[in-house]
């Protein structure tokens, strides 16, 4: 049996092979428009003799492109076997016990209205993946969130798989405090992952290309160590940082 040590340590593998990838991608495709700059620049130097040299660099190098992603698209299949099935959110409600270092925030999740979203926080809490990570986001110029759940801490993490569609987004934009929310890219649906954001005071929040962002839950309890975090603003000072006062989820429980 799997220990839960060995569950977390298990996700952060794969969050880190996926943060590998990604650089090993883009290192890749600097690596070629560097190549094709300087080939350029000697075209032009030297006339028009490079021009087919240069024409099937380009074009090696979008092969390159190509099949790059169409292994990170092979790869992409294989994690999405890992996305954990919406029936373990059971339909029903949970209570998650978020153990900070400011205290203790507990959270009503909703299996019935988000069952992909819940389902894969439970299963992510199960494996002690959100434990000792730090909440690495803080809004508030308008949008007023506080945002958690990527273990390296950048905002770039991820447990190695992503979902979607968006479920339970409010049609007014509207997203009250108190709200719990997945986190996503821009215009992209099916980008969740492990980041979500806990809203400290009521926020519109425009809906993009791809919708708007799934509502999954509510702090129930603990709102003050919330509202604490945001009033003590980011380490920059400016509207979108990361906070001031640290926020560290210890631990995660679900029932």
């Amino acid at each position: 049996m799997t220990t839960k040590k060995q569950a977390k340590a298990q996700a952060q593998r794969r969050a880190a092979q996926y943060e590998r990838r990604a650089a090993e991608r883009e290192e890749h495709r600097r690596h070629i428009m560097r190549i094709v700059s300087i080939l350029v620049i000697a075209g032009l130097l030297l006339g028009g003799g490079l021009a087919v040299l240069l024409v099937a660099l380009h074009q090696n190098g979008q092969d390159s492109a190509a099949s790059t992603d169409a292994s990170s698209q092979v790869d992409g299949d294989v994690t999405d076997q890992l996305v954990p099935d919406p029936a373990l959110a059971e339909g029903r409600t949970w209570t998650a016990v978020v153990a900070t270092s400011e205290g203790d925030i507990t959270l009503e999740l909703d299996g019935a209205a988000a069952p992909q979203a819940v389902a894969s926080f439970v299963n992510l809490a199960r494996q002690s993946y959100f434990d000792q990570t730090d909440c690495h986001r803080l809004t508030t110029d308008g949008i007023f969130v506080i945002q958690c759940g990527d273990p390296t801490g950048t905002g770039a993490g991820g447990p190695g798989y992503s979902f979607g569609p968006i479920e339970n987004a409010p049609e007014d934009d509207v997203y009250p405090a108190g709200t719990l929310a997945m986190a996503r890219r821009g215009g992209d649906a099916q980008s969740m992952g492990s980041q979500f954001f806990l809203v400290y005071e009521d926020s519109t929040i425009p809906s993009d290309a791809a919708g708007g962002y799934t509502v999954f839950g509510r702090v129930v309890d603990g709102m003050d160590i919330v509202d604490r975090v945001a009033r003590a603003g980011t380490i920059t000072g400016g509207p979108d940082g990361q906070p001031a006062l640290s926020l560290i989820l210890n631990e995660v429980s679900v029932s």
